[in-house]
C-alpha cells in the first residue's frame, strides 16, 4: 500500500454478509439496484486485512445489498502480484483485484490478463477522478483500473506526550529540524522513530519522500521509469540523507536490528501502544486504522500528524493507491468496479476511517475527524505536485516483492547506513534486470 495500503497478515476467503451498508449521499453512476445479480458469485483478491478488510467488506456488503451478487473477498498479503501470477496461470482468476503497484497494472494490461474497463466505470471515472488518476489508470489509451483507495504517503505521526515531555512545541516543518527534533526526544529519553523495516515497503515510501523533495519532480520522474540509474549522484545524495536518521541507532526504536524485525503495524503500536517505546512513525494516512484497532489512542489527541519535512526545495506530496481490475469477463465484474467508482461506495469506507479516498465527489466532511478530513483533501487537492509511490511504479520483481529488489536492498541499507555506494549499486543491478525482463 502500501503500499499501502500494504499488510503482511494473509487471510482466507471471506463471504460478505448478506446485510447492506448504506451511505447518506446517492450515487449517479453506481450500478442499478433490484437484484439484477442474484445468484452471481465474485471473487476479490487485495492485500488488505484486519481492519482495512473489515471496512472494505462493508462497501462489498452494500453491493450486495444493492444488486443481488455475493462477493468473497481473500487476502493475499503483501505478495499479491506473486499469487495473482500464479492464479492466471493456473487458469484460477479472481473476477476483480484490487491491484496496489501501478507498475503491475500496466504489466497486465499489456500481457492482455486484465480487461478495459467498460462504459459504465468509464462514465464514473469520468465524472469522480481528477486526470492525474485517469491516466494513472490508463494504459495505451485504454482504461484498465479504478482507484478505489488511496494514500497519502507524506505523513509523519506523532505522540503529542512524548513531544511535550521533550519540550517540543512546534513540529519540525524541514529535514534539520527533523533531525533536530530526533536528537532531543533521544536526548529526553525516548526513541524518535518506530520504523517498521521488516516490511520492506516502509523503507521505500522513506526513500522517495526524501528523493522527490530533495531531487525533484523530474529527477523523481526519470527513476522511476529507469531513464537515470540508481547509481545517479542524486540517489547517493538521498541515501545519505536517510542515514541521518537510520545511522543513528539510538534514533530508532530498538535500534537497526529493532527496526528490522519489526512489520508496519508493530510500529505503530510501538508508539502509541499501552508501553510506547517510540515518539514518531512515518507511513501514510492509513496508520489511523492502526491505531484504531491496536492501541488507546486517539487520533487528533494523543496522535497528530505533520508532513514529511521538506528536504529540498518543496515539500513531498507522494502517494499510493489500490486500482480495482477487472481480470474476467464474468457477470457482475465491471458492475463491481463501476460501483468501486462511484462516492457511494468511496463515503461507506471513508466514515469508517483509516482510508482516504482519490474521488473528488466525496464529501469530505464524510471523514470521521480533522486530521483525516486534512489528510483527504490535501491529496485531493495537490494536483500536478502529486507523485504516485516510485516503487509500485516498478515492475513487481524490482518494486513489489517481498525479500528481493528495491525492499531487501533498502533493508541492506538500514542495517549499513554507510555504504552508500554499495546500497546503490545493488538498486541499480536489480533495477536494471526488472526493466529490462
Amino acid at each position: 500500500m502500501r503500499h499501502h495500503l500494504k499488510w503482511t497478515a494473509v487471510g482466507a476467503a471471506l463471504l460478505v454478509a448478506a446485510t447492506g451498508c448504506g451511505s447518506g449521499k446517492k450515487s449517479t453512476s453506481g450500478p442499478s439496484g433490484g437484484g439484477a445479480l442474484k445468484g452471481v458469485t465474485l471473487d476479490v483478491y487485495a492485500v488488505w486485512s484486519g481492519q482495512e478488510q473489515a471496512n472494505f467488506q462493508k462497501v462489498l456488503a452494500a453491493f450486495h445489498a444493492k444488486t443481488g451478487a455475493t462477493v468473497r473477498f481473500t487476502s493475499t498479503g503483501d505478495n499479491l502480484a506473486t499469487v495473482l501470477g500464479s492464479k492466471i496461470a493456473g487458469g484460477q482468476a479472481p473476477d476483480v483485484a484490487m491491484i496496489p503497484q501501478q507498475g503491475v497494472l500496466v504489466e497486465y494490461a499489456k500481457k492482455g490478463w486484465v480487461k478495459p474497463l467498460g462504459a459504465e466505470a468509464q462514465q464514473a471515472i469520468g465524472q469522480n477522478y481528477s486526470k492525474i488518476w485517469q491516466d494513472l489508470g490508463t494504459v495505451d489509451g485504454k482504461l484498465y483500473g479504478v482507484y478505489f483507495k488511496a494514500a497519502n504517503k507524506s505523513t509523519v505521526w506523532y505522540r503529542t506526550k512524548a513531544f511535550a515531555d521533550a519540550g517540543i512545541t512546534t513540529p519540525p516543518a524541514t529535514w534539520p529540524d527533523f533531525v533536530k527534533a530526533a536528537g532531543t526526544l533521544a536526548d529526553s529519553g525516548t526513541a524518535p522513530i518506530a520504523v517498521g523495516g521488516g516490511d520492506g515497503w516502509t523503507l521505500t515510501d522513506w526513500f522517495e519522500n526524501v528523493y522527490l523533495s530533495q531531487a525533484g519532480a523530474a529527477n523523481y520522474d526519470k527513476l522511476s521509469k529507469h531513464q537515470i540509474k540508481w547509481t545517479d549522484p542524486t540517489v547517493k545524495t538521498a541515501l545519505k540523507t536517510l542515514a541521518e536518521i537510520w545511522g543513528k541507532p539510538n534514533y530508532l526504536a530498538g535500534g537497526a536490528a529493532g527496526a528490522l524485525a519489526d512489520d508496519f503495524p508493530t510500529s505503530v503500536t510501538r508508539t502509541f501502544g499501552d508501553a510506547p517505546k517510540a515518539a514518531m512513525v512515518y507511513e501514510g494516512d492509513f496508520v489511523a486504522v492502526n491505531i484504531a484497532k491496536d492501541t488507546k489512542a486517539k487520533v487528533g489527541t494523543d496522535a497528530k500528524v505533520f508532513p514529511f519535512p521538506t528536504v529540498g526545495a518543496q515539500p513531498p506530496v507522494v502517494g499510493g493507491g489500490d486500482a480495482a481490475a477487472v481480470l474476467k469477463d464474468s457477470p457482475g465484474a465491471q458492475q463491481l468496479v463501476a460501483y468501486l467508482a462511484s462516492p457511494e461506495a468511496a463515503t461507506i469506507e471513508a466514515k469508517a476511517g483509516g482510508f482516504t479516498s482519490p474521488n473528488k465527489s466525496v464529501d469530505v466532511a464524510s471523514y470521521p475527524d480533522d486530521t483525516q478530513r486534512t489528510i483527504a483533501k490535501a491529496l485531493v487537492d495537490v494536483g500536478d505536485g502529486f507523485r504516485f509511490d516510485m516503487s509500485d511504479l516498478a515492475p513487481a520483481a524490482f518494486g513489489g516483492t517481498k525479500g528481493a529488489g528495491e525492499w531487501k536492498d533498502l533493508q541492506d541499507f538500514l542495517k549499513t547506513p554507510s555504504d552508500v555506494d554499495g546500497a546503490a549499486a545493488k538498486l541499480e543491478a536489480d533495477a536494471a534486470k526488472a526493466f529490462k525482463s
